[in-house]
């Protein structure tokens, strides 16, 4: 699971507009757009309803969201901790 593909996910969830997530993770608006497709494609549905000026979630959308949420907690959590590991064996 790459996980900036979940990162991207969140964000155009949050913003419900591929053009604000881009700006907001400094791609752009292709780059989400790909990003969300692979999404998609690995999961075998669609994750956004897309209508002109309007994204909002599908249903297995708003399910995959908490645990997007949490798996990114999740890997930000072990980033740290393996960080503070490699500061600690460093001194």
């Amino acid at each position: 699971m790459d996980i900036q593909l979940l990162r991207t996910f969140i964000e155009v969830s949050k913003t419900r507009h591929f053009g604000h997530a881009a700006d907001n993770l400094y791609l752009t608006q292709s780059a989400v757009s790909f990003r969300i497709r692979q999404l998609e494609t690995q999961l075998g549905t669609a994750l956004f309803i897309r209508q002109r000026n309007n994204v909002r979630l599908t249903e297995a959308g708003e399910r995959l969201f908490p645990y997007a949420e949490t798996m990114l907690q999740t890997w930000q959590r072990a980033q740290h901790d393996v960080s503070a590991i490699q500061a600690a064996s460093a001194n």
